[in-house]
């Protein structure tokens, strides 16, 4: 399963959101290979489409797709060099497939920043070059190690270097290893070395409904973060922390309700979730049945044989052929009787993309 660690700097809301995150928390036994951990929430992905199949087939059993969301230890300057809990923040973001960097964009004295003041910008600033500079360290100590292959000729070494090269010319800009300009093979290259700032980033913003919020202010503070995420193509998203915890436990119109009473314009938690969802470019198909109806995660692109791998590993191997249907087709076909005898369930082979939506059913 992948996971998403939420990082920042001390007193900005991570455990708070991570705590409003575990209230969407399901049941591990479903997951197979998940971490069980106190700091790690395998949590539902939202996705209406799995409802309304779930309806379609009166399915005993509803299972939904899940993503880990892993709360990191607050990070302070001078991590990369061991400073305060640097060497396990660094070490637990190295475990994660993506990051949700969390930055505050509210102002209030009762919570003290550790830098002083509040500037999103800054911290993101701090945040990242804490990021850049382990990484630094990581391909100048990955370019000693090869330089005896280099010498030698060997063809793999001399075009793993040509690729750290590059790398590093972009963290000594100060920017992230993920702008660097690679072809295809030059990132399976990349891969190998676990880069920090290779990850993919969500920023979010945390802001307080009722509170001076940075971006209800017109402040130029807020317009300079804003133009970052621009000028960067960034993936952000605003949250509420702390009304997302208070509300964790109320029903969806509930939620609604108290939150336009609060007068918050935040998204709400499940926002959140599906759009580190999307930062993973993770899709999902579906099967359904009496049984259950459970949604499948799988990365875009995979074809059927490796799709199946999401249910087993065998179906890899074992693959003859699939049958699939968008579940918008089967649901207004009424039964799957009825969408056969329209035919709008297709029989796909080893070649075939799946496509998000798709409801599948197996041949091996």
């Amino acid at each position: 399963m992948l996971s998403i660690g939420i990082v920042g700097l001390p007193n900005v809301g991570k455990s708070t959101l991570f705590n409003a995150l575990t209230k969407k928390s399901v049941e591990a036994a479903n997951y197979p290979f998940c971490t069980i951990d106190p700091s790690v929430g395998v949590v539902a992905v939202p996705d209406e489409r799995l409802e309304e199949l779930t309806a379609f087939s009166n399915s005993q059993k509803t299972i939904p797709a899940a993503i880990e969301f892993v709360d990191i230890a607050g990070l302070v300057k001078g991590a990369h060099a061991g400073e305060g809990l640097g060497n396990k923040f660094l070490a637990n973001i190295r475990e994660v497939d993506a990051i949700a960097e969390m930055v505050r964009i509210f102002e209030d004295d009762k919570i003290i920043h550790v830098e002083g003041k509040i500037d999103p910008l800054d911290d993101i600033e701090v945040i990242n070059l804490e990021l850049i500079m382990a990484d630094s360290q990581t391909v100048t100590k990955r370019l000693g190690n090869l330089e005896k292959e280099v010498k030698r000729g060997d063809k793999v070494a001399i075009k793993e270097k040509e690729v750290l090269k590059k790398i590093e010319t972009v963290l000594n800009d100060g920017k992230l290893a993920s702008s660097v300009d690679l072809d295809e093979e030059e990132m399976k290259t990349a891969k190998q070395v676990h880069l920090l700032t290779m990850k993919p980033i969500l920023y979010v913003l945390n802001k307080k409904s009722g509170g001076n919020n940075l971006d209800e202010m017109e402040d130029d503070r807020y317009d300079r973060l804003i133009k970052f995420f621009e000028e960067t193509n960034s993936k952000w998203v605003t949250v509420d922390a702390e009304v997302e915890h208070e509300l964790k436990d109320f029903s969806i119109d509930d939620k609604q309700e108290f939150k336009q009473h609060l007068g918050g314009s935040a998204d709400d938690i499940d926002g959140l979730i599906r759009a580190g969802y999307e930062l993973l470019d993770l899709i999902t198909y579906f099967t359904t049945g009496e049984d259950e109806s459970r949604a499948w995660t799988i990365k875009r692109n995979w074809t059927a044989p490796m799709a199946g791998t999401a249910i087993h590993t065998d179906f890899k191997d074992k693959f003859i052929k699939a049958d699939v249907i968008n579940w918008r087709d089967l649901i207004a076909s009424g039964s799957i009787a009825s969408a056969r005898e329209k035919g709008l369930i297709r029989t796909e082979g080893k070649t075939y993309i799946v496509k998000d939506g798709d409801v599948i059913e197996f041949k091996i």
